[in-house]
C-alpha cells in the first residue's frame, strides 16, 4: 500500500447535521485530535516517504481553528501539500472569511467547501460567495463539493471521497439511516463489487481523532497510536482482511453471504448494503468496524 494522500478527521463534531453525512457529524459528536496527535500523525505520515498530501476535515475542522493552524503550518513545514475540507459556516461575510482564511494564506493548496441543499437554503450560499471571494484576494485555491438531493442521485456518478462538481449520495452513516427511503432499491445480489473505494491499493486513508486509520469510513486497518502508520501499510493484505477480502471478491453481497448477516430483498445502493450489514457484524469485529462514533453512537467519547 502505497499512500500519497493522508486525510486528518481533525473531529467529528460539526455545526450541521447534515442527512447525508459519512461521520454522523452533529454538534453532539465527540472526538477531537489535539496539537500533540496532530504532529504525531504528520511525524508517521512523513516517515512514509510517498505522502505528498495532507487534508484537514472533519465534522466540521474550523470548529477547533487554533488547532487547524497549528497543524496546517507544520504541515506545510514538513514539505506536504496541504488541503482543507469545510463547510464554510465561518464566511457570514468576505470580511469574516478574510479574516479566518488570512493565516492559511500560502500554505494551502486546495479549500473544498461544501455547497449544496443539504448546508443551506440556497446554492451557492452566501456563505460558499464569501469565501469564494475572500480565498480569491487571498491566492487560496478553491473549489465546490455539491451533494445532489436523493431524488436526482446516480449512484454511480460519485467516485472518490471529493467528486469534482455535483454528485449522488453515497447510503453509509447517517445517509443510509435517513436518504436510503427517497431512492429506488435494486435487488441486494447485484452489489458485486465496491465502485467507490479501492481496497486493493488505496492512495489515501482517514485517520480520526481516536487514532483509527480508516480505508473507508468505518472500516479500520490499525490505531495510529498503537501501532506505526508504516506498519500498519505493511502489514495490510487486502485478500485476507476480514472486510475487504469478502468485498473483493464480490461486493458487498459477498460480505452478507460470508458472514451469514440478514439482508433486505434491495438496497439503495451499494454502500448501503455494505453499511447495513457491517452494522450487523460490529460485535463480531469490534476492533475493525469501528468507532461508534461512525456507526451512529453519539454519545462516545
Amino acid at each position: 500500500m502505497k499512500l500519497t494522500g493522508v486525510h486528518l478527521l481533525l473531529t467529528y463534531e460539526c455545526n450541521f447535521e447534515c442527512d447525508h453525512c459519512f461521520v454522523w457529524g452533529s454538534p453532539r459528536q465527540r472526538g477531537t485530535l489535539n496539537a500533540e496527535q496532530i504532529r504525531e500523525i504528520l511525524a508517521q505520515a512523513m516517515s512514509l516517504g510517498t505522502v505528498e498530501w495532507i487534508y484537514f476535515e472533519g465534522g466540521e475542522p474550523f470548529l477547533y481553528r487554533a488547532e487547524l493552524i497549528q497543524g496546517v503550518r507544520r504541515a506545510s513545514r514538513l514539505g506536504f501539500r496541504v488541503g482543507i475540507v469545510s463547510n464554510g459556516f465561518w464566511a457570514t461575510s468576505v470580511t469574516e472569511a478574510m479574516t479566518c482564511l488570512e493565516p492559511l494564506a500560502g500554505l494551502v493548496g486546495d479549500l473544498s467547501i461544501s455547497s449544496d441543499l443539504y448546508h443551506a437554503d440556497e446554492s451557492p450560499s452566501s456563505e460558499t460567495r464569501n469565501a469564494r471571494e475572500a480565498a480569491r484576494r487571498l491566492g487560496i485555491p478553491v473549489g465546490f463539493i455539491s451533494i445532489e438531493r436523493p431524488q436526482a442521485t446516480d449512484p454511480t456518478a460519485a467516485i472518490g471521497q471529493i467528486p469534482a462538481g455535483a454528485s449522488g449520495v453515497m447510503h453509509r452513516g447517517r445517509a443510509a439511516a435517513m436518504l436510503s427511503d427517497c431512492v429506488a432499491k435494486t435487488p441486494w445480489q447485484r452489489f458485486t463489487t465496491c465502485p467507490f473505494e479501492d481496497l486493493r491499493s488505496p492512495d489515501r486513508v482517514h485517520v480520526d481523532p481516536l487514532g483509527n486509520v480508516h480505508i473507508c469510513q468505518g472500516i479500520s486497518l490499525g490505531n495510529i497510536f498503537r501501532k506505526p502508520l508504516e506498519q500498519i501499510c505493511a502489514d495490510y493484505v487486502p485478500e485476507r482482511h476480514p472486510i475487504t477480502g469478502p468485498l473483493l471478491a464480490g461486493g458487498p453481497a459477498e460480505l452478507a453471504r460470508r458472514f451469514e448477516v440478514y439482508h433486505a430483498d434491495s438496497y439503495a445502493d451499494a454502500c448501503h448494503l455494505c453499511y447495513e450489514t457491517r452494522c450487523a457484524l460490529r460485535s463480531r469485529l469490534p476492533d475493525i468496524l469501528t468507532p461508534d462514533q461512525v456507526y451512529g453512537e453519539m454519545d462516545a467519547r
